[in-house]
């Protein structure tokens, strides 16, 4: 056998131990729901859900984007903790702030497709907001299936951002939505992101991995970037924050930060994934407001 048939089997072996994982994972996922029900854990209780206010100041926001409103959820993972009864409610709060905008940072599904791809775009096309809804995909989406969740996005009346810029234009002054795809399948392009970028207005990043804001940071035009991936931890200690980090989530896990003159906030997801329990901890809907100083 000479080195390129070594090679090709090798990597029919590495596809062969991915899919078994993810056949493996999909069990572990309908034993875990089945249970929920079983449970009756499946019920939407708003007092499950949190929402967290913050306000960021910057004198490059416009006046036409004074007191503008944001909404930022991520990490849903459809089908795991969240079910449909439970996003639908999570749609009725978001609604009832009645915001500007409304950002998703990624990992819509965990495991499985074939049932929740439906769900979730039926959800989710339930949202209301002046400018409209925007997201970018996490690694869990590309290890399901990307295609298929982009997809069903669309089919929701979402802008989702393949490391790409949408501006917001009021009265000839802009607000820029930039999203890269997930870091953690090295599908970020940030060249991309810059070559379109008009570095007279400020920006606001999406990315689902928050240690990637050391790289938008470099970047003029951002104020903020809004990320998840990291569910907060799950577990938090006062006055010390989540001692549950991990790759891509090892330096900004939790909450606000200041990355050179932009802030970065990694929200606590309205999910979970693997682990359905959360220790001093909650599941997050982040209301933001812009400020101009």
């Amino acid at each position: 056998m000479n080195d390129d048939e070594k090679n090709i089997e090798a990597i029919h072996d590495y596809e062969h131990v991915i899919q078994n994982n993810k056949a493996m994972r999909s069990k572990i996922q309908t034993f875990m729901n089945d249970t929920r029900d079983k449970l009756n854990q499946g019920k939407f209780n708003p007092n499950n859900f949190k929402l967290v206010n913050l306000t960021i100041k910057n004198s490059r926001i416009p006046r036409e984007f004074d007191n503008y409103e944001i909404i930022h959820i991520t990490d849903i993972h459809l089908g795991q903790w969240i079910n449909k009864e439970k996003l639908d409610g999570v749609v009725k709060i978001i609604n009832n702030q009645q915001p500007d905008s409304v950002m998703i940072t990624g990992d819509f599904l965990s495991y499985q497709t074939s049932n929740y791809l439906h769900e979730l775009s039926d959800s989710l096309s339930n949202i209301k907001s002046c400018d409209g809804t925007f997201s970018v995909l996490g690694n869990h989406d590309h290890w399901t299936n990307a295609g298929d969740v982009k997809k069903a996005l669309k089919k929701a009346g979402i802008v989702n951002l393949e490391n790409d810029v949408y501006a917001i234009e009021k009265n000839n002054q802009k607000l820029q939505i930039a999203g890269v795809d997930s870091i953690t399948v090295d599908m970020d392009d940030i060249g991309k992101v810059q070559r379109k970028l008009d570095y007279n207005y400020p920006a606001i990043m999406l990315a689902h991995e928050p240690d990637f804001a050391d790289t938008t940071a470099k970047y003029d035009p951002f104020i903020l970037q809004l990320s998840g991936h990291s569910h907060g931890g799950q577990i938090e200690i006062p006055k010390i924050g989540t001692p549950v980090r991990g790759k891509n989530f090892m330096k900004y896990p939790l909450g606000e930060y200041k990355v050179g003159n932009m802030i970065q906030y990694t929200n606590r997801g309205i999910g979970t994934n693997a682990f359905w329990f959360k220790i001093n901890s909650f599941n997050e809907i982040t209301k933001i407001k812009l400020k101009c100083t």
